[in-house]
């Protein structure tokens, strides 16, 4: 691969992140030209632009997204939130709890430090900083390699998570925390970050359960606490439970039966006040319940932590796992 600086090097596109670089399509490397990124094998050939000093990295033909989507600013920003929804936020209680997050943030930084002095780790949907990952922000000896689909002043490159654009092996962590859920197929995008990460290299992933619709048409999946750990049943457990609690769960859903009688948004900022203000408080139970095993039925959303392995977790090993309340005997009755 050619790392030679130019006079039109991108600062974003640093010779370490260029070294990592493959073409989303083949996997094959990229040459760096003034303008864009090449691929360089002879039957695939695909360009990529630089756009404001970031490299747009989409293969077209797996993503719902489209590099002329980036080319003309169509809709690759997020959406502010309105001044109205800004004061809310900053003068009302939220509903959301994020209990265990920055704990186990602190856990994924030790035991990458324990691996590596200087570990590279790969986010993904990285345009917003996540609650509780300022843990991982303050580390100077972890590199970050910050993606999206959409701009953003942290944002390096910009990729789908179904073909991430790095070489395989390229990182000792990938953070993907409320993300799944917004891919059309999770399990190819829990594949890529397989391939992406180094032998034993550590995954950190978060996703919602009791949550409703929250990114509009960018919305798919939910997941049970056993759910998400299948979709990373190639790597070995670390860690796993739940990250919000039954009792944020139960606010969400209040929440979204007061915004089922309007549509307009002044109207419905004006219901997420009433809310916030009258439930508030429910959020704070799941300090006493985050760890209670019907918590594992319920949760707002759930977490895991874990190694990248060569065993694969059986769909009957993943049975046992199971660490909730309610009844598993089967019989006929239960199946019509």
């Amino acid at each position: 691969m050619n790392t030679t600086a130019t006079t039109n090097f991108p600062l974003k596109l640093t010779t370490s992140i260029q070294q990592l670089l493959c073409c989303p399509i083949c996997y094959s490397r990229l040459a760096l030209t003034p303008s864009q990124l090449e691929c360089k094998n002879s039957q695939c050939r695909a360009c990529f632009p630089i756009i404001n000093e970031t490299p747009i990295l989409i293969n077209e033909t797996s993503s719902v997204f489209s590099i002329s989507d980036f080319l003309n600013h169509n809709h690759t920003h997020l959406k502010p939130k309105s001044y109205l929804e800004r004061l809310l936020i900053n003068l009302i209680p939220g509903i959301n709890l994020n209990i265990t997050t920055k704990a186990n943030y602190q856990k994924f930084i030790e035991l990458l430090l324990e691996q590596n002095q200087n570990p590279r780790v790969l986010v993904i949907g990285g345009s917003v900083v996540d609650k509780g990952m300022e843990p991982l922000l303050s580390v100077p000896e972890i590199e970050l390699i910050e993606t999206d689909v959409a701009f953003g002043s942290r944002i390096s490159v910009i990729c789908d998570a179904h073909n991430l654009p790095f070489a395989g092996g390229s990182f000792d962590g990938v953070v993907v925390q409320a993300v799944l859920e917004h891919v059309v197929d999770p399990n190819r995008c829990v594949e890529e970050i397989y391939r992406v990460l180094k032998p034993h290299g550590l995954v950190y992933s978060e996703t919602p359960f009791m949550q409703q619709v929250h990114l509009g048409k960018y919305d798919f999946t939910r997941f049970t606490h056993l759910g998400h750990r299948r979709l990373f049943r190639k790597f070995a457990e670390i860690d796993s439970g739940a990250v919000c609690g039954p009792g944020m769960a139960l606010a969400w859903s209040y929440q979204y039966f007061l915004l089922s009688f309007v549509s307009r948004p002044l109207t419905r900022a004006f219901v997420k006040a009433f809310a916030r203000i009258t439930l508030f408080w429910l959020k704070y139970f799941d300090y006493y319940l985050i760890n209670q095993p019907g918590t594992f039925d319920s949760a707002s959303g759930y977490y895991f932590l874990g190694m990248k392995s060569e065993q694969i977790l059986s769909d009957k090993e993943l049975l046992t796992l199971y660490k909730g309340t309610q009844s598993s005997r089967v019989s006929s009755s239960n199946l019509v």
